[in-house]
């Protein structure tokens, strides 16, 4: 009797789940006034109503390869589009002449993408501009050869607010795999970014949490940047339970993007965290094993840029400031990555390993220390004297944790200094 009780009621949770689950499958589709279904060959169609979309509705895209130059829309509320999976719907952009975005959405309130592959565009593959209330999930954004005729990025929103990317996967973008620039509210998370220069980038963006993600095999992991000339400026973004691991590809940048002031040329082979000008960030409780160059970078402007004072307003300010950096697990393998030594801020960092070995004996054939910090601080415009004005916090229990890079002059040999003591940055 209490055996056949105890199935009963499992019976019915079961049911239970199986209806509720269905349920809400069912009226999150009710939700759109319009929904719309295509299956490949149907191309034609697909571009004719997507401009010619209403506000309020889904357009789901069958299993199969789809054949586009590109696809756009504007203007609109309450959007959908989704795949019946990543490796079911394929839409291919290999055909695109020049470039631009394989995607491009603009000015839309409440859009879905998700399920499907989108790939090899000559541009960047999905650009959302100018919109709000974003959910990017369950979307393989990829070009098949890594290298500078790759589109700059994957998956691209810029200007918007409300953002949520997860369950994604870019890989072999010239520039970053996901980028986040000049936006608000933003979570990246269950994500996977390889073969790209930077894995994942946060730029001139604010409030933002980066979690439970997986950056490898990148030039850099994950970078968190504020550009001068940009209409807002950055800060408080929390990057924690990642796993940034074994970025030491070669720098492909883009001509336009290698070597100039700003570009992400700058970053490094071998670089797991890039912070870059911003403030108020919290990295912690993530993996950050064998990028080996540096563990993580904290940089100012004026690293890049010598005329960055020149640029400070409202919305740039070149120090990066209250950087709080605990309890992750940082390691480095035993020797640069080959692409460094043709890597223009590469050789900078080679330099830094040998000049503080030299100086010291004791560190005989020591790596980089797993912090670089470029030692730039706000004293460089108050004229100040204090060691740490800027707040940058470190708690990590690792040995050959911290070298002050001592950038103001690292290009005069007789005066250049860099040390090692981290006792003035570690938190209180």
């Amino acid at each position: 009797m209490k055996n056949s009780f105890i199935q009963a009621l499992t019976l019915l949770v079961l049911f239970t789940v199986f209806v509720c689950s269905c349920n809400s499958k069912k009226s999150e589709e009710e939700t759109y006034k319009t929904q719309l279904s295509f299956k490949p060959g149907e191309e034609t169609k697909i571009l004719e109503a997507f401009l010619t979309i209403k506000d309020s509705t889904s357009i789901l895209l069958k299993e199969g390869v789809y054949h586009f130059e590109n696809l756009s829309m504007a203007l609109l509320k309450h959007i959908a589009i989704k795949g019946e999976g990543k490796d079911k719907t394929i839409l291919d952009f290999s055909s695109q002449k020049q470039g631009g975005e394989g995607i491009r959405i603009t000015d839309v309130k409440g859009f879905i993408i998700e399920g499907m592959t989108i790939r090899d565009s000559k541009g960047d593959l999905i650009k959302i501009n100018k919109s709000r209330d974003i959910i990017i999930r369950d979307l393989n954004a990829t070009w098949k050869t890594a290298d500078s005729t790759s589109g700059g990025y994957a998956i691209y929103p810029v200007l918007c607010k409300k953002v949520l990317i997860e369950n994604c996967y870019a890989k072999g973008s010239s520039d970053a795999g996901i980028y986040v620039g000049q936006s608000d509210s933003i979570v990246v998370k269950n994500c996977r970014a390889e073969k790209n220069v930077a894995g994942c980038e946060i730029e001139n963006s604010t409030n933002a949490e980066v979690f439970d993600n997986e950056f490898y095999n990148n030039t850099a992991g994950f970078l968190i940047f504020d550009l001068p000339g940009l209409s807002k400026k950055g800060g408080n973004v929390k990057a924690y339970n990642n796993n940034f691991h074994d970025n030491n590809f070669k720098n492909f940048a883009k001509a336009g993007s290698f070597g100039t002031a700003w570009g992400v040329g700058n970053a490094a082979p071998g670089s797991g965290v890039i912070i870059l000008a911003t403030s108020n960030i919290e990295l912690y409780n993530n993996k950050i094993i064998n990028n080996n160059s540096s563990a993580i970078t904290i940089a100012s402007g004026f690293a890049v840029d010598e005329n960055a004072a020149k640029k400070i307003n409202n919305n740039y300010f070149p120090i990066s400031k209250n950087i709080n950096i605990h309890d992750n697990t940082l390691k480095m393998g035993n020797a640069f990555p080959k692409p460094v030594y043709i890597h223009h801020i590469g050789q900078l960092l080679v330099g830094i390993e040998q000049k503080l070995n030299a100086q010291d004996a004791k560190r005989k054939n020591k790596r980089i220390p797993l912090i670089m910090y470029d030692g730039i601080s706000t004293n460089i415009l108050t004229k100040g004297t204090k060691v740490n004005p800027d707040g940058i916090c470190i708690k990590q229990n690792e040995e050959n944790i911290f070298v002050n890079a001592d950038f103001l002059n690292i290009s005069t040999p007789e005066k250049w200094a860099p040390n090692t003591d981290v006792s003035a940055f570690i938190c209180k």
